[in-house]
Order: structure tokens, then sequence, then C-alpha cells
């Protein structure tokens, strides 16, 4: 049983699918506190959510006809049995990607049949909870993964630079940096990308909050 705090259909706001249909599942429940998290309304114990099967969402999703699908929260990691969620939605011929806050293991869903892609958050200082990544992680990486930082500052950029350059990021990976949103200037980032040839590196902005209000939920 999954406690589903959100389902709607909307692009993609982020990642290598930005701007794409997709369908969202967000779960209740985040083990973080990130200092900028835009959803902590969904990470409480007690926020109200509907309890669904797996069969009930994977009906959800393919009523909407919708082939992208994001599982989101919250944290979907801490969902039992997200596995067998992820393999009975891929049989049903979606796209199925997991956005996780870097803190707990992907090995044994990397290494299981029908395999998501992963959007793997990197937590730098400004969030508060860097000390919680969990870098081994990065072993199970695939072409189609995803390793994004979200930088508020000038030092937020030099340890997201001293982070793909200590693991190799982008040979392993896609990489992305994202400004916390009205706290750093898109365009620091991009002097900072050039200033230092970060090549195989993108800027993304989260295209939802500049479509509709930052704080909208359910887009």
């Amino acid at each position: 049983m999954f406690p589903v705090v959100e389902k709607f259909i909307s692009i993609n706001g982020e990642g290598c699918r930005a701007g794409e249909l997709a369908v969202f599942i967000r779960f209740r429940r985040c083990n973080l506190n990130c200092s900028y998290c835009d959803t902590k309304w969904a990470n409480d114990e007690n926020a109200h959510a509907e309890i669904m099967t797996a069969d009930e969402i994977a009906e959800y999703i393919g009523d909407t006809g919708v082939k992208n699908v994001t599982l989101t929260g919250g944290e979907p990691l801490l969902q039992s049995d997200i596995g067998g969620l992820v393999e009975l939605l891929i049989k049903q011929g979606n796209s199925v990607e997991i956005e996780t806050n870097g803190s707990i293991s992907i090995a044994e869903l990397s290494r299981q049949e029908y395999r998501p892609h992963f959007t793997l958050d990197y937590k730098l200082p400004v969030s508060g909870m860097e000390k919680a990544m969990l870098t081994d992680n990065y072993k199970y990486l695939a072409d189609g993964d995803v390793v994004k930082f979200v930088a508020g500052s000038r030092s937020d950029l030099e340890k997201t630079l001293y982070i793909i350059n200590k693991f190799d990021l982008t040979k392993k990976c896609l990489v992305y940096i994202s400004p916390v949103f009205n706290k750093i200037n898109p365009a620091e980032i991009v002097d900072f990308m050039a200033e230092n040839k970060l090549n195989n590196v993108r800027l993304q902005l989260q295209l939802h909050k500049f479509i509709w209000n930052p704080d909208e939920r359910g887009v």
C-alpha cells in the first residue's frame, strides 16, 4: 500500500525530459529536511494521503494515456516494495523516473530487470542536509540517469565542481545544476560553468515555477 499525497499530469519541470508530459505520483514522507524544500507539506508523517495499491496506481496511470511516469515525494525510496511498483509500471509500457534525495541506496533497484531512471540529488551545503549524502550510489548510475545539484551560492558551486570531478560524474550520467529559486542568479551559474569549462554539465531552470505560481501544487 502506498500513501499518495498527489497524482496529476503536467510537464516535467526539470531533468532530461524537461518540457515533456508526465504523470506524477507524489508519496508521503521524507527522511530529510532541506532548507529550500518546496514540498514540505508532503514530508510530514501525518500529511493527508490516498492509500493506493500498486494496481490502483497503475490503473490511474494507464487511464491518463501518458507514458512518462515520475515517482516523487517526499522520498519515494522510503516506500516499501517500490521495486514491485516500478516493475508493474514498466511492464505496462511506461518510462519510469524516480526522483530521490541521494541519501538512500539505489543499489537494489538499479540491478532489477525492470530498472527505472534515477534523478539523484546531491544536497549541497545550502540545503543543510549534505551530511546525509550517500555517494556510494554513484557506482550504480547509468547513461539515462541524472545527478542534480541545487546551488544557492558560489561556495555551493565550488562544492558541485569538487563532487563532479571526484566521482567523474559526466562520464557516468547526465549532470545538471539548478539555482535555488530566487536565491542565486542563474547567470552566475553560467559564468561559473564557463570559468571552469564544465563540459557535459547543463544548467536547468524549474519550468513549472515560471509557467505557474512557484507555490502552486499539482503542476
